[in-house]
């Protein structure tokens, strides 16, 4: 684990054991987590992937660790393609003057609310909340959707940082 997440989150691993501060978590394989993720996705019948910054961050490092257990196709086939509402927002927001178009300060500014940021069932309440709250149009949404196989086309560097968008 990269310090920065570790200094993010509160995870840290230590003697090949996951620990949040003190505390030791119970973990899967990432095979496991994946194979549990995409059974998920086929309940929902090909859904969008929707997520802030997913697209320079979070993406590339599911089609990596997909790629490495040759999980692939079957996420593939589970999903319809995925979106990131960090472009979304700029896109749809571009006329009001927000310091930061990161997840934490557009959920202050739109739904209203503080919450912790970097949590992960935290960041998708919030990330619900702020979808529903901008409410994109369905054009909007196709243009900013993209697979794992097209997730670079379209986009300039690709970093793997959270950036502003954190």
């Amino acid at each position: 684990m990269e310090r920065g997440a570790s200094k993010v989150t509160g995870l840290r691993v230590h003697r090949h054991r996951l620990y949040q501060g003190d505390q030791l978590v119970l973990t899967n394989t990432l095979r496991e987590v994946l194979l549990s993720f995409i059974a998920f996705l086929k309940m929902l019948t090909r859904p969008l992937v929707v997520g802030h910054n997913i697209r320079r961050f979070d993406c590339p490092l599911l089609a990596r660790a997909l790629d490495e257990l040759e999980l692939r196709d079957e996420f593939d086939s589970a999903v319809s393609g995925c979106v990131d509402t960090l472009p979304l927002a700029r896109e749809m927001l571009k006329d009001r003057c927000l310091r930061s178009f990161g997840q934490k300060n557009l959920v202050k500014e739109l739904v209203g609310v503080n919450y912790k940021a970097h949590n992960a069932l935290e960041d998708v309440r919030a990330l619900q909340s702020l979808y529903a709250v901008l409410q994109p149009p369905p054009e909007l949404i196709y243009r900013h959707k993209f697979t794992l196989d097209t997730m670079y086309t379209t986009t300039h560097t690709v970093t793997h940082t959270k950036g502003d968008a954190g």
